[in-house]
């Protein structure tokens, strides 16, 4: 039954791009194939060939031992607050070890760790070579100009300001449908920066946590290039003026080392505190919000929240992915706190559910579902950083932005299907 949801799920997220479309028309079936063919390639390969599996396993050992340098760093600056309880030594009694990993001083310093690394590879040209490859194969494959192929498959990696940023010169002269491809892939993918945090969050409940985070960013992708030429289709055969695929010269540019470890801090620091801003922000408000719900009166015995509304809303579209009924209005609850606010909350919502909520399953397409930037928040961001980037198109980048969620959203939908399909 699961697979017979998620195959149905499938059609409805395509129908519903295609119902929204600016030319309401049904879309080129060669474009539906081969963006759903992407995705099921790239899945499969993940799902179901053992040596990648051990290779994405050896990256996540990998991800424990960024984890155990950055708590030698953190325990460096910040004592016991920042340590495994488990390896410190603490001045009082402990009576929840759980009680004792605080967010600002154990999670969020991987961010800025990933930051420097992220410097680092790109400085020896290691980022910008698998970027190159994906590009390559976006280009070929969905037929798209290589500005926006470059774009989005750095997306993969990097932010939804940052990927616009390496094809700064090109934004003016995209066609509209190109433009909208950047920003949907921007909204269906997360940057590199965060997925070791995501990660680390989510490692008690997935085996292998970050090659699901970083499977579900690549194959989110040709689904949000699909959606997006769906829903905004080109008018034109015209296109930016195309990146040679073996271009070397894009992104940062680092004078050595030191340079680039530099760079990545001040980079890092800056993301931290702002993801740190932006948690204390949003869990107020819904804190807010729902103190507000529990002064009007409704019918029966469980407070309403914001997340239990959430849960009626979203329960249809994660049933769509293959998730029981019985659970889907606990899996539609992250969906919405996942569009509502952000991602991270939405993970962190995931670790705290009662044991027993979520199948094993169940928690996979809802990872991948997740996995995504499109939210309110995220909204502002690409409006701030695409309109700083090129003034001309400001009125069309905000035009275009709001749709970019839904197109976003129904990407990370189809991916949590597939994963549905081949888990």
């Amino acid at each position: 039954m699961a697979y017979v949801q998620a195959l149905v799920g499938i059609v409805v997220f395509i129908a519903l791009a295609a119902l929204l479309s600016e030319q309401r028309k049904l879309p080129h079936w060669k474009l539906i194939v081969t963006g759903l063919g992407l995705q099921f390639v790239f899945a499969f390969v993940v799902f179901r060939f053992n040596l990648l599996q051990q290779f994405l396993n050896a990256v996540n050992s990998g991800v424990s031992a960024i984890v155990d340098a950055t708590e030698a760093g953190t325990l460096f600056v910040f004592g016991y607050l920042g340590g495994d309880p488990a390896n410190v030594s603490y001045p009082f009694e402990v009576g929840d070890p759980g009680a004792t990993i605080v967010l600002a001083f154990r999670i969020l310093p991987l961010i800025l760790i990933f930051s420097v690394l992220s410097a680092i590879l790109w400085h020896y040209r290691i980022l910008p070579f698998i970027v190159q490859g994906f590009a390559y194969v976006l280009r070929r494959s969905l037929g798209v100009g290589g500005a926006v192929g470059l774009s989005a498959a750095a997306n993969i990696f990097i932010g939804m300001v940052e990927s616009p940023a390496l094809i700064r010169p090109y934004i003016k002269a995209l066609t509209r449908s190109e433009l909208f491809i950047v920003m949907t892939v921007g909204m269906a993918t997360i940057a590199g920066t965060v997925m070791v945090l995501y990660s680390v969050i989510l490692e008690p409940l997935i085996a292998n946590a970050l090659g699901h985070i970083l499977t579900a960013s690549v194959i989110s992708a040709p689904a949000a290039i699909m959606l997006a030429l769906i829903m905004v289709p080109a008018s034109s055969s015209e296109s930016a003026d195309d990146i040679a695929g073996d271009e070397k010269d894009f992104g940062p540019k680092y004078h050595n080392i030191m340079d680039a470890i530099a760079k990545g801090t001040s980079d890092g620091v800056a993301l931290m505190v702002n993801v740190g801003a932006m948690l204390l922000v949003l869990v107020a408000l819904v804190a807010l919000f729902n103190s507000l719900l529990s002064i009007i009166p409704f019918p029966g015995d469980e407070p309403v929240t914001l997340q239990r509304l959430f849960g009626y809303v979203f329960a249809p579209l994660v049933w769509f992915m293959g998730v029981p009924w019985s659970e889907a209005q606990a899996a539609g609850s992250l969906m919405g706190i996942k569009t509502a606010l952000n991602e991270l909350l939405a993970f962190l919502a995931m670790t705290q559910l009662p044991a027993g909520t979520l199948s094993d399953k169940t928690q996979i397409i809802m990872t991948y579902a997740i996995c995504g930037f499109a939210n309110f928040g995220s909204l502002g961001i690409m409006i701030a950083g695409l309109s700083g980037m090129c003034k001309e198109r400001a009125q069309e980048i905000v035009a275009l932005a709001p749709k970019s969620i839904i197109s976003g959203t129904l990407a990370t939908c189809m991916t949590g299907a597939i994963a549905g399909l081949l888990s």
